[in-house]
């Protein structure tokens, strides 16, 4: 099998996952993916959100956290606000799904066979909101990722470098960029595991 065969079974592979685990049909990009400097006003935008999800859920919005490119000052990024909703079980829809509906939210994309994560999209401004349950393992990397980039130049001018390397194809569905970073967000993450200091011994 050639090279360009098996990048376009990776790619109907790909397709064919997203179909499954979107509600209605993904939106085709078609396109290359546009990117823009960092802008004061996505903290604003973010803090409007968890005000607007706090009124929804009270408490059962345990936590909410601005994660991606746009909770890393100085970092170029999709005008896109990405945020963490923290639920009590974000596999039990009927507690939060028909609140947030109300309050405007739109359920996009549920994968239960991954961290049972739930996406949900904004009205008023660009937004994904990724909902996952207490104490699931991919909060922490989502965190992890972020202070490392808010923290450590050189991977956050790698990370830039290739956000805009990969900008400039086209690409089917944003998805697809989006796993593009895979492996440089897995290094990444694997450079900020090793600064974490180690916990003390009692």
């Amino acid at each position: 099998m050639c090279a360009s065969e098996q990048e376009h079974l990776i790619e109907s592979a790909s397709e064919d996952r997203l179909r499954r685990v979107t509600i209605g049909e993904p939106r085709v990009l078609d396109d290359r993916i546009t990117l823009v400097e960092y802008s004061e006003k996505w903290p604003d935008q973010f803090e409007g959100e968890a005000a607007r999800l706090r009124n929804a859920l009270g408490n059962r919005a345990l936590k909410i956290h601005h994660i991606g490119s746009t909770s890393v000052p100085g970092l170029i990024a999709k005008p896109i606000i990405d945020v963490v909703l923290v639920v009590a079980s974000s596999a039990d829809e009927a507690s939060y799904v028909p609140a947030l509906e109300a309050a405007g939210y739109i359920l996009h994309i549920r994968e239960p066979d991954w961290h049972e994560h739930r996406l949900f999209k904004g009205q008023d401004i660009d937004l994904n909101i990724h909902v996952f349950s207490r104490g699931d393992d991919e909060i922490g990397r989502l965190l992890l990722l972020r202070d490392h980039l808010r923290s450590n130049q050189q991977d956050r001018e790698l990370y830039a470098q290739t956000k805009r390397e990969l900008a400039e194809r086209r690409w089917k569905y944003t998805q697809d960029y989006a796993d593009a970073k895979s492996d440089v967000v897995e290094g990444i993450l694997k450079r900020a595991s090793a600064d974490v200091p180690e916990p003390r011994s009692p």
